[in-house]
């Protein structure tokens, strides 16, 4: 009897009556009822969540922001409403909290009554972080509490981002208003700086002009003092002048006195004269000479008196004057000795003024350059701090409230929930239809034991009978992934091939186990779908397992089965499905081994303990 004559054989008893039929349909139908039902559920769930029933609660009472009323839960409450990610009821807490407790709302979100004020306190005195409420329920559904609380991120990321918005516009605005005042205080600056600029040239100029009049009121102090020592003495020679004045004068008013009473008395002298001369006998002619002689002298005389009282009135005025010189001398001399005195007084004040024009020309030039390197700071100040439009200060404001935008520059991507999913259920399938049929198929044909001698032949027609049957299954449940539920599949002829690899390897696995222990290793065939179904890494990623199933991970033949099928899927790694398909196949041709070596100690070497009732069944 050959292989196919074998297969035949069974494919005939598994047909032979209609319940037969309708049992082997049955079977056939597992894998796509199970994968197909359990991923058309879960095709794309996160597109239906608008139709969860959440609660908003707003018992936000407001606050006042810039002198106006705003209401923040209302505004976020809103938005939640309109954007209608979730079936959104706006209710008191009291029904929000009985509607979470009896399965009406799935989960509660509540703004309380100091929310608003909460969030505008970042700009007051006492911040302070603002709170919001999730109330779940995980009678209801955990995930729709996972769900919820993902939501409930959502929110605060949405409100931090608004609060930020908020916040970075006033800090821009502020800015824009610390720049104008800078820029004046520049203009100001640049005044300061040419003011102090004046303001040392001109302390330059009257310290060298304070020096100047030091060094000159030195020198006319000195002067002055020998003004005062000088006019001492023309005070004293003026005195002295005086006097001898006052003396001449005195004489001059006797020799005067004298000339005046000669000028009275030369007439009479002159008749007495001529009158004696007369008597004596004189002549005419001699008293006519005489007479003559005596008039010239008596106009002598008076001429000489006139001229002496002439010179005595001058004497007089000189005397007069002299006397006014020797006063004014002494005036002189006094008014000399007070200026030498305030010369001195000017010359010090002169010095002390020199050196605080020199301080002040000094301390103007650090003023100045303390001016210059204000205005340089300013003027730097304001070249760091940005000319920005209102318009490009919202845009500033909203990217720094959302600094960060994920671009998801995916490798490959499945897609939707229920195509992420897939690889494992497909692979899961699988195995449970393999499973299945294992429970009308033989594994191996007791009358092909009995008439062959050939384990390798039995061991291929037991295991390709429900191998065929699998890869019929895949081809089932493969229409429904791309066709019904409309996955998309990058390689369809690599996937539908690694999917019946997994088939043929699972029927091996099974057929070895079925070999050698019977009913208890059909058995064990669900205790090992089990215990891959945890070690596949089919939704959390297996690092994510404990130690020892993460190790199972790397060895049981479902794990490659699923990377295989999602690497196909996907469009991932061409190199990575053709290893987990080596992996696969190393697993088929090991149980091929296993089952051969069972047949063959079937075929030659049966023992007692095959004639014992199995365990199961």
């Amino acid at each position: 009897m050959k292989i196919p004559q074998m297969i035949a054989a069974e494919f005939r008893r598994l047909t032979a009556s209609p319940m037969s039929i309708v049992a082997l349909i049955a079977l056939m139908c597992v894998p796509v009822l199970y994968g197909g039902l359990y991923l058309w559920a879960n095709q794309n769930p996160y597109a239906n969540l608008n139709k969860i029933p959440a609660a908003i609660v707003v018992d936000d009472s407001g606050t006042t922001v810039d002198g106006k009323s705003v209401n923040y839960g209302d505004e976020v409450a809103d938005e939640l409403i309109r954007d209608g990610s979730f079936d959104w009821h706006r209710v008191e807490s009291g029904s929000a909290a009985s509607g979470v407790d009896d399965s009406k709302y799935d989960f509660s979100i509540t703004f309380p009554a100091d929310f608003s004020e909460a969030l505008a306190s970042a700009s007051t005195s006492s911040p302070h972080r603002a709170t919001v409420t999730l109330t779940t329920n995980d009678t209801n559904s955990y995930l729709a509490s996972t769900i919820g609380t993902q939501a409930a991120e959502k929110i605060r990321t949405s409100i931090v981002k608004k609060v930020n918005q908020q916040a970075a516009e006033q800090f821009l605005l502020g800015l824009a208003d610390i720049r104008s005042n800078l820029v004046s205080a520049v203009d100001g600056a640049n005044k300061l700086v040419d003011g102090s600029e004046t303001a040392r040239s001109g302390a330059s100029t009257l310290a060298d002009g304070t020096s100047q009049l030091a060094t000159g009121s030195q020198q006319l102090s000195d002067a002055l003092a020998q003004l005062s020592s000088g006019a001492g003495q023309v005070s004293d020679g003026a005195a002295q002048v005086a006097a001898g004045n006052d003396q001449l004068a005195a004489k001059a008013s006797q020799a005067g006195s004298a000339a005046a009473q000669l000028a009275t008395d030369a007439p009479a002298v002159g008749q007495q004269l001529l009158a004696q001369l007369q008597q004596a006998g004189a002549t005419q002619e001699q008293l006519d000479q005489v007479s003559a002689a005596l008039g010239k002298i008596d106009a002598k005389v008076q001429d000489g008196n006139a001229q002496v009282q002439t010179l005595v009135g001058q004497v007089n005025q000189l005397a007069a004057g002299a006397d006014q010189v020797a006063s004014g001398a002494s005036q002189v001399a006094s008014g000399s000795t007070q200026a030498a005195g305030g010369a001195a007084q000017l010359a010090d004040g002169s010095k002390q003024a020199a050196t605080g024009a020199s301080q002040l020309r000094d301390g103007l030039t650090t003023l100045h350059d303390g001016t210059a390197t204000l205005r340089d700071g300013l003027t730097s100040g304001v070249d760091q701090i940005p000319d920005n439009s209102p318009s490009l200060q919202k845009k500033q404001a909203t990217t720094i409230a959302d600094p960060v935008n994920l671009k998801n520059d995916s490798i490959t991507s499945a897609g939707t929930y229920g195509a992420g999913l897939a690889p494992f259920f497909v692979a899961l399938a699988g195995w449970i239809g393999i499973y299945a049929l294992f429970l009308i198929v033989k594994p191996v044909s007791r009358r092909a034991i009995t008439a062959l001698h050939s384990p390798v032949k039995i061991t291929l027609a037991g295991w390709l009978t429900p191998g065929l049957l699998g890869a019929i299954q895949m081809v089932g449940l493969f229409a429904i992934v791309s066709g019904a539920l409309g996955f998309r599949i990058d390689n369809p002829l690599g996937m539908y091939g690694l999917m019946a690899l997994a088939s043929l390897t699972f029927a091996a696995i099974i057929l070895a186990l079925n070999v050698w222990l019977g009913s208890v290793g059909q058995f064990l065939g669900l205790v090992l779908m089990v215990l891959q179904l945890v070690t596949a890494g089919g939704t959390f990623p297996w690092q994510t397992l404990p130690g020892p199933l993460a190790a199972l991970h790397h060895v049981l033949p479902m794990s490659y089965a699923v990377d295989g099928i999602r690497q196909l899927m996907y469009g991932g790694n061409p190199a990575t499905a053709w290893a987990d398909a080596g992996v696969l196949g190393l697993w088929l041709l090991i149980a091929l081994l296993v089952s051969a070596i069972g047949v063959t100690r079937m075929t030659h070497f049966r023992t007692l303990r095959d004639l014992r009732p199995s365990l199961i069944g």
